[in-house]
């Protein structure tokens, strides 16, 4: 069996490697040429989508690419401790969830994946994909050229190609009234404890930060407003985004304003977007994986780990089960009810980000009793405990 994957991300190389693991054939095609930068924001890989990738023996690289961040430190604009949460949760062997910046996180894997033999092509858009006369399928590029498989797998992202040829009613993705700023400040600052995300709740906008081992200070900004049309993003230098981000963290407690004027801004005006629920996962030889079939918020942190675990179900339920239609229905019964969870919880969270006067009032007020009565590690287990077995056999979908 062979199979054709769009996208190479997160999910392409993982689902590759899980299906070569599985005894599959894969080559993973990508619409962009490497650049061979460093630029763009850092993300969170949760102890789950860490347990996934051990599943597959592809955890290494990731932990050494990234840092520990196990604790959410939360606090008001006024500098009041709202509460701490675990950042993830802790495997048995005491792994904790790692924050590495999303460009050493894809050639971490790329590097894993080629390693192993996988071939990744790149400049390579799918524009679209027909059943292959002797069976599987057959994908068309912009390029001109084609590529015939038994099986096509869409890792293409919250805007995928792959999704709309499933299904041409199928749901975009939702703006969930948050642009996001990533940045990075060099030097290191000792008033910053080490591994704790510090999650400001300011008056116009919300402030996270985070100290690197390697000397420096990483950190976000999500901003309540309309979306950044392509006009304005054309129109605003990096600087002026700047500019307008120390406005918005004017007079709320903590170093943001500090950081924001000696740091360089890395991310600037990404509009954030979710899937919620896609009714199409899978048609014939075609199937989505990761933010293609279910983007959760940024704020759940839980995409990169949902797309991991994404890849390794899908090479187990096609490795057990005797045909692809079989394996992929299997491959939804296991995955959408979990998945949908997620992105539900990450939406809610988001919507904390957005309050107006009144409401930031009442949250200040019931967060601490909310994350000292209801989320505790306890009630988080099912998110970050969540294990995969390899070795465990699937049975096909009721």
């Amino acid at each position: 069996m062979k199979a054709l994957i769009i996208g190479a991300g997160v999910a392409g190389p993982v689902t590759a490697m899980a299906l070569q693991r599985a005894g599959i054939e894969a080559v993973v095609y990508e619409a962009h040429v490497p650049t061979g930068g460093e630029a763009g924001s850092y993300l969170t890989v949760a102890t789950n989508g860490l347990d996934a990738l051990a599943a597959i023996g592809a955890d290494g690289p990731v932990l050494a690419a990234g840092f520990p961040t196990p604790t959410n430190l939360l606090l008001s604009a006024t500098g009041r401790r709202l509460g701490a949460v675990s950042n993830g949760g802790v495997l048995p062997d005491g792994t904790v969830s790692h924050t590495i910046r999303r460009a050493r996180l894809y050639q971490a894997l790329h590097d894993e994946a080629a390693a192993r033999g996988i071939r990744v092509e790149h400049g390579r858009r799918l524009v679209g994909a027909e059943p292959a006369p002797a069976g599987g399928v057959t994908a068309g590029f912009a390029d001109g050229t084609r590529a015939t498989g038994d099986l096509l797998v869409g890792a293409d992202g919250v805007h995928s190609v792959t999704r709309r040829l499933l299904d041409p009613a199928a749901p975009a993705g939702r703006y969930v009234g948050l642009v996001n700023f990533g940045g990075y400040t060099p030097g290191a600052d000792a008033t910053i404890e080490p591994g704790v995300w510090h999650m400001i709740f300011g008056r116009r906008a919300f402030f996270g930060y985070v100290a690197d081992p390697a000397g420096g200070t990483v950190w976000f900004a999500n901003v309540p407003r309309p979306p950044v049309t392509p006009e304005e993003r054309a129109a605003t230098s990096a600087d002026q985004w700047r500019r307008r981000l120390v406005e918005l963290f004017a007079g709320d407690a903590g170093p943001a304003t500090r950081l924001i004027e000696a740091g360089r801004l890395e991310l600037a005006a990404d509009n954030t977007h979710d899937l919620q629920q896609v009714p199409t996962w899978h048609r014939g030889p075609m199937v989505v994986v990761g933010d293609a079939a279910h983007a959760p918020s940024p704020t759940s942190g839980q995409g990169a780990s949902m797309a991991a675990e994404d890849g390794v179900v899908l090479a187990q339920c096609l490795r057990d089960l005797p045909s692809v239609p079989e394996a992929l229905a299997a491959y939804e019964d296991r995955r959408r009810s979990r998945v949908e969870r997620i992105v539900a919880q990450g939406a809610r969270t988001s919507s904390a980000k957005t309050p107006g006067r009144i409401g930031r009032m009442a949250r200040d007020l019931a967060l601490p009793l909310v994350f000292k009565l209801l989320v505790t590690d306890r009630s988080t287990a099912w998110i970050y405990r969540h294990h995969i077995d390899w070795d465990a056999r699937v049975i096909a979908a009721a």
